[in-house]
């Protein structure tokens, strides 16, 4: 078997692994959480505590998150009666914590949530963060010899292992003319400094964070975004809820999501002051402002209002298509691990229902 082979079996079964992951934790979805019950005992004259919510994060706090920390520091859960209980990142993807129990809601992404969605994960999709892809693939602006997806035929790709990726870049580029063949290294964030050292020819950075820390370098890039080349749309960053809690407290469910709503949509009228906000409430990782405020300017004023100037809401139409894909290229398992002999119904997926009323 070849090196290419080897590395694709690897990314194949990294997505049984964690389908199966997501099953396996799924019989515990439905235990008590702290988000279950609140405080104070019935007939009782006193207040009711906060009902605790657990927010897991897919990352070090950055710009994707600031509505998140917006809405702590204006008091917007608070006054729901929601107190967040923010999960710092571990070895276990936020999907594998909410589908578990063990988060209410957490960070995710439509292309890599929908694989654990399909697979009968207890996940439901209840906020887009961002509308459209914000990452691209992006070569060194010097390669004349990389005009278009095309000209990556037989390149070397610096990947992050994540199930759709490699599937995606072969899509993408036979969609520009090419034969979607090249070589793949799975080298997570270092794969950056492999693509302005040329030690891998292209990457997928995301735009608003290491696009504009590559320009703060000198290192100029050249970006080909999926959409130009057909390729589907995609909610790059959205909330994820777990349905059977959801479904059991509606109450809080709809008052935790509006008030995160609330939080980003401050962060896009008031990027800069939403970006001060986001490094206040993480002074110990975050110390460059500057750079915080360019992220959060350019998210707000190119990647979070849909085509209506709306905030957060998800439509059946860019779940069916980038699902079709998914489907069609053989991502999607079931709980078993088996190729999915029927397309999902992708509206049961995700919902607007708890950003209304």
């Amino acid at each position: 078997m070849t090196v290419k082979k080897l590395r694709a079996a690897a990314a194949a079964a990294t997505a049984l692994v964690l389908a199966g992951a997501l099953a396996a934790c799924s019989s515990d979805s439905g235990s008590e959480s702290s988000a279950g019950t609140t405080g104070g005992s019935s007939g009782s004259s006193q207040p009711e505590s906060p009902t605790t919510v657990r927010f897991a994060l897919d990352w070090t706090p950055n710009t994707n998150h600031t509505g998140l920390y917006v809405a702590i520091n204006k008091g917007y859960f608070a006054d729901a009666g929601i107190d967040v209980e923010i999960l710092p990142y571990n070895n276990s993807s936020p999907e594998v914590l909410i589908d578990a129990g063990q988060a209410e809601f957490g960070i995710g992404f439509q292309n890599q949530s929908a694989v654990p969605m399909a697979a009968g994960a207890d996940l439901q999709s209840v906020l887009a963060v961002e509308q459209t892809w914000t990452t691209a693939i992006s070569v060194l602006a010097s390669r004349d010899d990389i005009q278009s997806p095309a000209d990556l035929d037989g390149l070397v790709y610096g990947g992050f292992g994540t199930p759709a990726e490699e599937t995606t870049m072969k899509a993408v580029i036979q969609d520009a003319g090419g034969t979607g063949e090249f070589e793949s290294v799975i080298l997570g964030t270092t794969a950056y400094e492999a693509l302005y050292s040329g030690d891998v020819d292209f990457t997928v950075p995301f735009i608003a964070w290491e696009g504009i820390e590559a320009e703060h370098r000198g290192v100029e890039l050249k970006n080909f975004n999926y959409v130009d080349y057909g390729f589907p749309d995609n909610y790059a960053v959205i909330v994820v809820g777990n349905t059977t809690w959801m479904q059991d407290n509606p109450e809080v469910a709809k008052g935790f999501v509006q008030a995160m709503a609330r939080g980003y949509e401050d962060a896009i009228a008031d990027p800069a002051g939403a970006a001060a906000i986001l490094q206040e409430e993480n002074a110990d990782v975050l110390t460059d402002l500057d750079f915080l405020v360019e992220s959060q300017t350019m998210l707000s004023e190119q990647f979070m209002l849909d085509d209506q100037g709306q905030f957060g809401r998800q439509t059946q139409e860019q779940w069916d298509a980038l699902g079709a894909f998914l489907f069609d290229s053989g991502l999607l398992v079931d709980a078993d691990g088996d190729p999915l002999t029927e397309a999902p119904d992708w509206s049961q997926y995700f919902t607007n229902d708890y950003l209304e009323g």
